[in-house]
């Protein structure tokens, strides 16, 4: 059984998708007779003798063809996608290019090769492959038309059934040749029509990094609203229950004036836990995203960076315009972290911190007067600190000699 089903297999493995792969050939052709079309027709309607009409002739309708080549490409792409499943992608995105602009450009080069010269060359090829399709059904069916010729013709050629059999075997030949070239020459023109009429290499590779910005992009972004809605739910929810419980608690000890010692203990105990809960959940929702600086903006949120922080520091923030809520987040939480490592690692007696704007360039600048020796990779925090400003295609750079003084830059992109 799986003998046979093999031998059925190879029998039929050329026709497989012959019909469809002819029709795609086929349809080939008709483009090209329609460009072929276009560029006899002056030699159709008159014959040109002087110079310069056969100049015209000549150029007159080459320069239709050319100007028609979004065209072309676009009834080609169709061609592709329809007959084969194939589909060809752009190679530009966006609006289409005008008509000047496409024909500087290398794309349009690459498909004016193709549909001046790639594609009449296959579809002469195409034209022979039909042309042996019909021969080919023409011989195996010899049969069918001996017995359409007079009966006398027979009569007189005895040796026409041997004859015949040799045509019908020929036949047969022939179409297995042609179902194996109509495949073949459907796969060239893929592979020719992929490099000539989609988008190149280079182009393709501009197109991924497109792409992959974007969507990095779309991440961060939902990332941080993400955060945001974090910071909504723990200060609308659990946050204010703390403070519901924590009053309550104080009410408790306010008012039971009468309860055993073990159990004030108990209600003094649980009242200085839920504050300190309290001031916990106030840092993480800080940390998460603040509220005043989705309301306020990066001056007020950074002035409360300020505020808290065990020692000096001066902030000055000279925004224009309010930047992207993005770029404000990763502008904070820069600042924030790196008064952090103020505070932990550089014994410092005060900081600074500017932040500017030009042009397209959110400019911020943390610095101290410390003891210096700060390196990116040194643990400090500062390596997640670069990621988090390379995830929005930030630079970090950190300048902090033995003996100090340490200047954090960062520039954010953000829209002019």
């Amino acid at each position: 059984m799986h003998t046979s089903d093999r031998l059925r297999r190879a029998f039929l493995a050329p026709f497989r998708g012959a019909g469809r792969s002819a029709a795609f050939l086929a349809t080939g052709v008709l483009v090209q007779v329609g460009v072929l079309f276009v560029l006899g027709l002056p030699w159709i309607l008159f014959v040109p003798v002087a110079m310069w009409a056969i100049l015209l002739a000549v150029l007159g309708p080459l320069v239709v063809v050319v100007l028609a080549g979004p065209v072309l490409t676009r009834v080609q792409r169709d061609r592709f996608r329809t007959r084969l499943g194939v589909d060809i992608p752009p190679p530009h995105t966006g609006r289409r290019p005008g008509t000047a602009e496409w024909l500087r450009s290398r794309a349009g080069h690459r498909q004016l090769r193709y549909h001046l010269l790639d594609g009449p060359l296959l579809a002469l090829a195409g034209t022979v492959v039909l042309a042996g399709w019909a021969v080919a059904f023409a011989a195996t069916s010899v049969y069918v038309w001996i017995w359409l010729v007079p009966l006398d013709w027979r009569a007189g050629h005895p040796g026409y059934s041997t004859w015949a059999a040799y045509v019908t075997t020929a036949g047969v030949a022939l179409l297995y040749a042609m179902g194996w070239s109509s495949g073949a020459l459907a796969r060239v023109d893929t592979r020719t029509a992929t490099v000539l009429l989609g988008p190149s290499r280079e182009e393709q590779l501009v197109r991924r990094v497109e792409d992959l910005t974007e969507s990095r992009a779309n991440l961060v972004d939902a990332a941080d609203a993400e955060r945001r809605r974090i910071e909504r739910d723990l200060h609308d929810g659990a946050q204010q229950r703390l403070v519901s419980l924590a009053v309550n608690l104080g009410l408790a000890k306010a008012t039971l004036g009468d309860l055993p010692d073990d159990a004030r203990r108990v209600i003094d105990e649980a009242h200085r836990e839920a504050k300190e809960a309290i001031e916990e959940l106030g840092h993480l929702v800080r940390g998460l995203h603040p509220a005043v600086l989705e309301d306020r903006g990066l001056d007020a949120a950074l002035s409360g960076i300020a505020a808290r922080a065990p020692l000096p520091v001066r902030v000055a923030v000279d925004l224009p315009s309010r930047p992207s809520p993005t770029i404000e987040a990763v502008a904070y939480f820069v600042v924030s972290e790196a008064l952090a490592n103020v505070v932990k690692h550089a014994e410092a007696s005060r900081a600074e911190v500017v932040v500017e704007r030009f042009g397209a360039i959110l400019l911020v600048v943390v610095s101290d007067d410390g003891v210096g020796g700060a390196r990116p990779d040194d643990g400090t925090g500062l390596a997640g600190l670069a990621k988090r400003v390379a995830s929005v295609d930030g630079t970090l750079s950190v300048n902090s000699p033995v003996g100090g003084p340490t200047v954090v830059t960062v520039e954010l992109p953000c829209a002019p």
